[in-house]
This record gives structure tokens, C-alpha cells and sequence, in this order.
């Protein structure tokens, strides 16, 4: 699980702003939302520009460079805190797996609209597993411990990779190694992250890279009844059909005297729900994705709604779930 992370100089965190899942307290409300001392599901609040979402670009800004899952450059335009003088970007995550902690630390320089690796370094219980060092913005070599690199290539002819992605895919790591097992349930939780919000557009990242048809998703799927009656339980009294299309599945509104195609009537609020599904059945049936990040979950729902949504977000396990809201009528010990 992500433990904690400490930014600085990354858009609006001009210090170094840390947001640490370790720090519990007292908490007893809802026990299952905690995991071995750390928040396993969080809500967010705080008014408007106050970081939320650059609280989550944050986080996912690892797997730009850590796998080849989907990113999306444009959260990444002006990198850097305008007020901030600095040159160098830095983020320092500590992750918790049982009781391993992992602690990865590394920064990015920016050339105009593209961010650079200037160095990284990767502790497994406190014990360095590899690092790198750009001498003038430029990665000429870098060290680790793990078993199974030692004749890997540690030149990377001044090239501006991550070194934790090149050893993961270019090595064979001694599989009987207790430190090599902890680095690759590090990269797999890593590569099973995502984000998703509905604000502007349906838009993801992490997790897979590629896209496909909400509609065919569900019916293709077999969920088109189990679609319906989440709907029906969300407040949205309906009945629902299905034609395809050379091949591709759609879904229409079943009236009395016509269908109408989905998207063309249902609400924001609907098509948010739609996403929402689709993702809600991969944390149910796949239970791939470690750690979830929904930047303004209920920005086109009702309040019960929202209500309905945490809970049954709560019911998940296995995954580390974090939304984000201006919904202060959330902020009940009865819900989370």
C-alpha cells in the first residue's frame, strides 16, 4: 500500500507538502478503512484549486516513467511551481507491503514541455536496491544489489530512463532472492494503479493502455442486467436493451412506444455512473487494481448517491482506495 508521499516544486506545492496514510491517530470509526496502521480507504475534501487533483497527478506521476500504462501529458503542463525558483522537481514515496517498506525518492528537471529523470534511488528496508546520479542532466551509470544484475549493463550511454524499469525488463532477477521479491510486488503495484475522473471527459490513467466502448464493455461482458439494476438502485428508474452494430454492442433506453441510445439522453450524472461501473466490476471480479484514485467522484451526483457510492466502495478489499470532493455533506462518521 502507498504509506505515504512527500512533494515539492510539483504545481501547486511549492514546499515540500507531505500527505502521510500512516498518520491514523486515534481513528475508530470504520476500522476496515484502515490496514496495518495505514488509511486503506480516504476521502479527500477542500475547496476549489486547493491541490486535490494535484494531489493525484502527484501520485500517478511514477507510472509515467516506471511502466508503459496510460498517462496523459496534459495533466503535466506547467510541471513546476511557478513561485519556486528551483530547477530540480523531488518526490519521495514510501510504500508498505506486510512488513517490508519500500521507499522510492527522485526528481525531474523540465525542458520545456518535457519532464527529465535526474536521478532515483530505491531503499528495501533500508537498504539500497539500486540509484542513479545525472551528471549534467544526463544518466551515464548507475549501481544496484539486486541478485541476477551483476552482469547487467550499467551504461545507459547518458540516456534519460528509469533505472528501476530497465532492471525490471532487462534482467532476470534471482526469483529465491527475498529483496528481488519485494521489488517486484513493488513494480506490480505500481503497474496495477489507476486514476479516473469524469469532470471534463471520461479520462484514466495507469493501470492498462488502451481504450474501448463503455457500451460494448458492459454488454460484451454479460452485465447488462446487473448494469440495469445498479442503475435502478442508484435512483435511475429504467429499462435497458442492447443492438450491435458491425460487431460493436450499444445500449438504448427501452421505452413503451421507441429505445433510445444511451448516450444520447442519459445524464452526466448516468454517463459518470457508466464509468464508474465498468471500473466498480474490474475492482469486484478482476481484483487487479491495488490503489484507485477518483478525483472528484461525485461531481455530477446526489448526495445520497455519493453516500451509496462510498459504501460500496467500502466493500471492496484488496484495493487502496482514494476519492477526492467538494461534498462536505460527506464528511459523517456514519459513512466514512
Amino acid at each position: 500500500m502507498l504509506k505515504k508521499i512527500e512533494i515539492t516544486n510539483f504545481k501547486s506545492f511549492n514546499e515540500t507538502f507531505t500527505f502521510d496514510l500512516s498518520d491514523t491517530q486515534s481513528f475508530a470509526f470504520h476500522e476496515e478503512c484502515i490496514k496495518n496502521g495505514i488509511v486503506n480507504k480516504a476521502l479527500i475534501y477542500g475547496q476549489n484549486a486547493c491541490g486535490k487533483s494535484n494531489l493525484g497527478f502527484a501520485i500517478f506521476d511514477l507510472i509515467s516513467h516506471l511502466t508503459d500504462k496510460r498517462t496523459n501529458p496534459s495533466y503535466y503542463e506547467n510541471y513546476q511551481n511557478a513561485d519556486n525558483e528551483n530547477d530540480l522537481t523531488t518526490f519521495s514515496f514510501t510504500f508498505s507491503f506486510s512488513e517490508d517498506i519500500v521507499i522510492y525518492e527522485y526528481s525531474k528537471q523540465v525542458f520545456g514541455e518535457i519532464q527529465k529523470l535526474n536521478n532515483e534511488k530505491l531503499l528495501i528496508n533500508n537498504k539500497e536496491f539500486a540509484s542513479s546520479q545525472a551528471e549534467e542532466n544526463l544518466f551515464e551509470s548507475f549501481t544496484t544489489s539486486a541478485k541476477g544484475a551483476e552482469t547487467l549493463n550499467k551504461g545507459l550511454n547518458g540516456e534519460s530512463i528509469s533505472i528501476l524499469k530497465y532492471i525490471s525488463q532487462n534482467t532476470i532477477l534471482d526469483p529465491n532472492d527475498a529483496t528481488n521479491k519485494i521489488f517486484k510486488q513493488f513494480m506490480e503495484f505500481v503497474n496495477s494503479m489507476l486514476y479516473f475522473r469524469t469532470i471534463d471527459k471520461n479520462e484514466y490513467m495507469g493501470y492498462k493502455n488502451d481504450t474501448w466502448s463503455i457500451s460494448h464493455d458492459i454488454v460484451s461482458k454479460g452485465n447488462l442486467q446487473d448494469f440495469e439494476d445498479f442503475l435502478n438502485e442508484a435512483g435511475i428508474n429504467c429499462k435497458l436493451k442492447e443492438e450491435e452494430h458491425d460487431g460493436v454492442f450499444k445500449l438504448y433506453f427501452s421505452f413503451a412506444k421507441q429505445q433510445i441510445e444511451f448516450y444520447s439522453s442519459a445524464s452526466k450524472g448516468t454517463k459518470a455512473l457508466a464509468l464508474f461501473y465498468i471500473w466498480f466490476q474490474r475492482l469486484k471480479q478482476d481484483k487487479k487494481i491495488k490503489f484507485l484514485y477518483i478525483d472528484e467522484f461525485d461531481a455530477f451526483y446526489h448526495f445520497t448517491l455519493s453516500a451509496l457510492i462510498v459504501q460500496k466502495l467500502k466493500e471492496i478489499t484488496g484495493t487502496q482506495i482514494i476519492l477526492t470532493t467538494h461534498n462536505t455533506s460527506l464528511l459523517s462518521n456514519e459513512i466514512l
